[in-house]
């Protein structure tokens, strides 16, 4: 608790004045609500859910930026301001499961021999999953021609993304095993410090800085890319202040091979309502490494890339797996969550679940019945939503500077409507199709 006071305070004298200004504007809003809440004093009588739910979800909304607004001193006290001897470089292992990735498995590869690291101390793994299209004869040409290091592991039959990722661990010989998606890439200079945070032997698992790689091909990819910037530099930033990263994504993430290992049969056989989980697989990985009691983070510093859905329903099937996906690992990590580390599960992690399984609900209920019933238009809720947009804009224009999402930041407004009216009705669908343990996208 005094490393984390410690953390809050220097962090406040470290801000700079546009940081200020934007806490300043956004207490203002706040205040400026609630007066309007409490002068609407009918409304309220009429209404008290309503206004309870938009204000309390706006202060929940804020209170994750208020976080990811401390995520660069937290992450300095907990990475770089530890000391060390000497310089700090284990052997690391790429781990790559893939099936049918005939277009982008030659590009995923080539990235990772381009890293700047030592070659003796670098390995990749490809885990071929019964792929029915070109994928292995690349590999081979890969290894043959190029990549004579290149291991290959060659499943006639399709066993799943989590069982890939279980051989690779088997098989790796570093000591940081980086699991990629296999249309997914690292930044080759961002190698180093995709490792640094391991140093610190409370860290378990770092989660890379991911975009879109196909972010310009259409409005949905720009939307997108402008998701994946907020979702890394708001939630997960926020999560790493507190060393929580309830998910180190798929597209990119490291993790400590001795950690995993004893607990690799019990992640690979997790089950839920009886069946197995074909998906989830990093977040309950993330899960396994918590529950032991190490830290989680994510690095800005590391750059990685994903190829996104450039369709719309392609796009849905990855929402809904990812929602299922969220739903039972966010199960899982209640049961332990609590007692290990009660700030943030009393302060983040319960209202976010409760917030996520309501939202369905009040959207049906605010935006479809309420105008039914009493032929009127629920303005504070719509009003509370744009100002939330507005101020995420705000915080997403002053990180993003020069980063390559700075030019997405309309698409802000774009998701933010998307997720309120649509994707909030696909995590309905998601929770009630859950027994489908389909991939969904393949």
């Amino acid at each position: 608790m005094r490393t984390f006071l410690s953390t809050i305070s220097y962090s406040l004298i470290d801000m700079g004045r546009t940081t200020v200004f934007f806490m300043l504007t956004s207490m203002v809003v706040l205040v400026f609500l609630f007066i309007v809440a409490l002068s609407t004093t009918e409304g309220f009588a009429a209404h008290p859910f309503l206004y309870t739910y938009t204000l309390t979800v706006i202060v929940f909304q804020l209170s994750r930026i208020a976080a990811a607004l401390l995520y660069k001193r937290s992450y300095d006290a907990a990475v770089t301001s530890m000391p060390y001897y000497g310089e700090y470089e284990p052997t690391v292992s790429f781990v790559i499961p893939c099936k049918n990735e005939e277009g982008a498995i030659r590009n995923t590869v080539e990235k990772c021999f381009a890293a700047q690291y030592p070659s003796y101390k670098l390995e990749v793994i490809v885990i071929n999953d019964g792929s029915t299209d070109r994928t292995i004869d690349i590999l081979r040409e890969l290894k043959q021609e190029r990549f004579p290091g290149l291991t290959i592991v060659d499943w006639k039959e399709n066993k799943g993304k989590r069982h890939g990722m279980a051989e690779g661990f088997r098989r790796a010989k570093g000591d940081i095993v980086i699991q990629l998606d296999s249309d997914g890439y690292i930044d080759p200079k961002s190698l180093r410090a995709f490792v640094q945070p391991f140093r610190n032997r409370s860290i378990g698992a770092v989660c890379a800085h991911t975009d879109p790689a196909n972010r310009d091909a259409n409005w949905l990819t720009k939307m997108q890319a402008a998701y994946y910037f907020l979702a890394f530099r708001i939630l997960k930033a926020a999560e790493s202040t507190f060393l929580t990263v309830f998910c180190c994504c798929g597209c990119a993430s490291a993790y400590r091979k001795d950690i995993v290992l004893p607990i690799l049969d019990e992640w690979l056989l997790e089950t839920f309502l009886g069946k197995p989980i074909s998906w989830d697989d990093d977040r309950a990985l993330t899960n396994a490494i918590l529950r032991l009691g190490y830290n989680t983070i994510y690095a800005d510093t590391v750059q990685a890339f994903t190829i996104v859905p450039v369709k719309i329903m392609m796009f849905l099937k990855q929402q809904i797996r990812w929602k299922k996906g969220w739903l039972t690992g966010s199960l899982a990590a209640s049961k332990f969550i609590w007692k290990q580390r009660p700030f943030v599960a009393y302060s983040y992690f319960f209202p976010h679940v409760l917030f996520t399984l309501l939202t369905p609900f009040v959207t049906l209920r605010l935006l479809v019945l309420h105008p039914i019933m009493h032929e009127s238009t629920p303005f504070l809720y719509i009003f509370g939503f744009l100002v939330y947009a507005a101020l995420v804009v705000l915080y997403y224009v002053q990180v993003a500077g020069a980063h390559m999402a700075f030019r997405y930041w309309p698409y802000v407004f774009v998701w933010s409507a998307l997720s309120i009216i649509l994707l909030s009705f696909v995590f309905l669908y998601a929770a009630l199709t859950i027994q489908d343990r389909k991939w969904g996208t393949r």
